[in-house]
């Protein structure tokens, strides 16, 4: 009995502890907000008409990928084998929300791409629900969203874009969808981190939530706590719980605007490959920190090149605003309108310089012979590779001019060359962005300029590609 009373009494304590924990971190109350923007958060389904010939259009999307000898499963229950099996549809679950009063929708292109059929179901004031068809006006692959367009005889509620710059870090929000078709479905959590690149597209720069967000919730709102549409979730990381990405709405709200007017989706372009700087890469080049995008290679008859950039520039910023890393780069420029000025601060040669880049507009080989290593000079002193000039043919073949440079033939896996990742078949163009013919010429380079600094920094061509290696030399 005294057991009895001892943990009743210790259940009647957690409890509470447990509420007055709750109101003493003050939770939000999230039930206006949702009950607000609610009716302006639509259900979208799809149709595709499929050939009827594989799994894929038998089960949709839902049956992919399944363990070899199902398809004989298939044959004996859903049609002859090896026959073509009747046309079916397609159909896809997905949320969007409406921007104005006269029925216009967003949501992600990957919810309505390749849709014969589109229709949207809206959240009536009776409780009903109405399905109506939706006509897509435009999209843009690349940012993953799209913009639809409904017939309304009356004015519908929408919801606003907010202001997604100004989010921090731990701020509540909400999310609406449908997940598993579970129409207007309501999660909250926080912002767990800003500027998240998944390898998504060429302009990743999400929002991360822990509000959950499951299939179905693509082009659903993330709202702040003034109701404001701050983001469009998008993706998700399906080994993980409470990771969530979303569009910021600063960049959906220019797209969707361009969709509506009808005009063309146009991005602007300097003409350069970039990569991101290496703390080591910094050192060899005197930067103090690593930070910018380093440039990899100038496109000849481009706009980077008709200003001036180099090959090795760090470009810093972009009129006046701070580039952090490549992807920093890409968004920045291409946020820009082609034909437009732009003024870009680089790093080159030990200090600052500033060129002014009229934009242009961006448009959405085999790697050297590794030859004889008997005819390979080695430079295994600081670098740990063997190295020999190329020959005209290489030369020509990989499009290479000035007689520069040296290809790789052999690396040490203990020295500093592998950890770099450099490669056979690598062609060495320059050293500390001095341009390399012999070995003697990279010997001279490496043992004077990259033992004092502790770093070399070689432009390497990769099949084709020009990329920058930042090695760290031993000692």
């Amino acid at each position: 009995m005294m057991v009895k009373k001892y943990f009743a009494a210790m259940l009647a304590i957690t409890f509470l502890a447990t509420a007055q924990l709750a109101q003493a971190v003050n939770l939000p109350d999230f039930s206006e907000l949702a009950a607000k923007s609610g009716p302006a958060v639509v259900n979208i389904g799809t149709e595709r008409k499929a050939s009827g010939n594989s799994q894929d259009d038998m089960m949709g999307d839902m049956f992919r990928n399944l363990p070899p000898g199902f398809d004989k499963f298939f044959d004996q229950f859903g049609g002859k084998r090896g026959g073509k099996r009747p046309q079916m549809k397609q159909k896809s679950l997905g949320s969007g929300f409406l921007v104005s009063s006269d029925g216009y929708i967003v949501t992600n292109n990957h919810v309505v791409a390749d849709a014969d059929v589109i229709r949207v179901t809206l959240d009536q004031s009776n409780g009903k629900t109405e399905a109506v068809p939706a006509k897509l006006v435009g999209a843009d692959e690349e940012t993953d969203l799209a913009l639809l367009k409904i017939d309304t005889k009356k004015p519908l509620p929408f919801l606003a874009f907010g202001n997604s710059d100004e989010l921090k870090v731990g701020e509540w929000l909400l999310a609406i969808g449908n997940p598993f078709g579970l129409d207007h479905t309501v999660t909250a959590g926080i912002l767990s981190a800003k500027n998240r690149n998944i390898h998504a597209g060429p302009f990743d720069n999400f929002l991360q939530t822990d509000a959950s967000i499951n299939p179905g919730n693509s082009g659903g709102p993330l709202l702040n706590m003034a109701g404001q549409v701050i983001g469009i979730n998008t993706a998700i990381i399906a080994s993980g719980q409470g990771i969530g990405f979303a569009i910021p709405s600063n960049m959906a709200a220019k797209i969707i605007d361009q969709i509506k007017a009808g005009k063309k989706i146009t991005r602007g372009w300097i003409g350069v490959s970039i990569q991101d700087v290496e703390e080591n890469t910094a050192k060899a080049l005197g930067l103090k920190e690593a930070t910018g995008a380093l440039v990899g290679s100038v496109m000849e008859g481009e706009p980077a090149s008709k200003a001036g950039m180099k090959d090795g520039d760090i470009i810093l910023s972009v009129d006046g605003k701070a580039i952090k890393d490549a992807s920093a780069l890409l968004r920045t420029i291409a946020a820009k309108t082609p034909g437009s000025k732009a003024s870009i601060t680089v790093w080159r040669d030990g200090k600052t310089t500033d060129l002014a880049v009229t934009l242009g507009e961006r448009k959405s080989s085999q790697s050297a012979d590794h030859g004889d290593k008997n005819q390979a000079q080695k430079n295994e002193g600081l670098l740990g590779i063997s190295v020999r000039p190329l020959t005209d043919d290489e030369r020509h073949e990989l499009k290479i001019d000035n007689k520069e440079g040296l290809v790789i033939v052999d690396v040490n896996p203990d020295k500093p060359a592998a950890e770099a990742d450099l490669r056979p078949g690598d062609v060495i163009l320059k050293a500390n962005l001095k341009p390399v013919r012999t070995a003697a010429d990279l010997s001279k380079i490496v043992n004077d300029e990259g033992a004092k600094r502790g770093a070399i920094m070689l432009q390497i061509s990769r099949r084709g590609e020009v990329y920058f290696r930042t090695v760290t030399l031993e000692k």
